[in-house]
């Protein structure tokens, strides 16, 4: 009787002790599936970031090279200073690319006047020298014509550019951008320089004889005008274009 206890007591441990085997085994079949689920899972999530990382970057790259109307991180970084050019409908105080809507780029050219010159950093005591150039005459690609001078003007005083005025001695004349058509985006720069006390600003007879072709750096150098202390460029190109 004691044996058959004993028999009873070692058949129920063992029976026990298989059905703990099995759930453990069970428990681990499910813990390995739901490891591989969870790896899959995430396998997918990082292709699927991958892709919409490299989707933004083509679509990024296809909007840079195939719009006309984005300034270039070199264009952008000419503006300094804190110059700004007001036309009547058109308030310049950054680097950009004339807008087409509302006729802004033919009234640049064909419409409006020279615009005003403000200036808050000018003091008041000093005189300044503006210059408009064009470096890209007659186009950007092949510029064999540049500088062409589209406006200058010395002896400015500091106190008229605080108040947005141009008052000094014009050396040439404003003319509007009028880049040729199918010559694409041009750019037009307006350089302000502080003019050293007492000099006495002119043009020489050939500079004088014609607009282009004009070599801005010798006519800095033989003034001492230095670097300009503001800076401001915005692109057109022909209304028709």
């Amino acid at each position: 009787m004691y044996f058959s206890s004993y028999v009873s007591d070692v058949l129920r441990y063992v029976a026990a002790s298989s059905a703990a085997a099995a759930a453990a085994s069970e428990a681990d079949e499910v813990t390995q599936t739901v490891k591989v689920q969870e790896e899959n899972k995430l396998r997918n999530m990082t292709a699927l970031g991958s892709f919409l990382v490299l989707s933004i970057c083509i679509l990024g790259l296809f909007h840079v090279e195939t719009s006309p109307d984005t300034l270039s991180s070199k264009d952008s970084s000419f503006c300094h200073g804190g110059l700004e050019v007001i036309y009547p409908e058109l308030d310049i105080d950054k680097c950009l690319i004339v807008p087409k809507d509302q006729k802004l780029r033919e009234k640049v050219s064909k419409v409006w006047k020279a615009p005003q010159i403000y200036f808050s950093g000018a003091h008041k005591k000093k005189t300044y020298v503006l210059v408009m150039v064009d470096p890209d005459a007659p186009s950007r690609a092949s510029p064999t014509s540049a500088y062409w001078r589209h406006w200058l003007v010395v002896d400015l005083k500091g106190d008229a550019l605080q108040s947005g005025q141009t008052h000094g001695t014009t050396l040439t004349d404003y003319h509007p951008p009028t880049p040729p058509q199918k010559s694409g985006f041009h750019r037009y720069q307006l350089m302000l320089f502080e003019q050293p006390p007492e000099a006495s600003m002119s043009l020489s007879p050939p500079e004088n004889s014609s607009r282009g072709k004009w070599d801005l750096q010798a006519f800095v150098t033989r003034f001492n005008l230095g670097e300009p202390v503001a800076a401001l460029q915005f692109l057109t190109q022909n209304c028709k274009d």
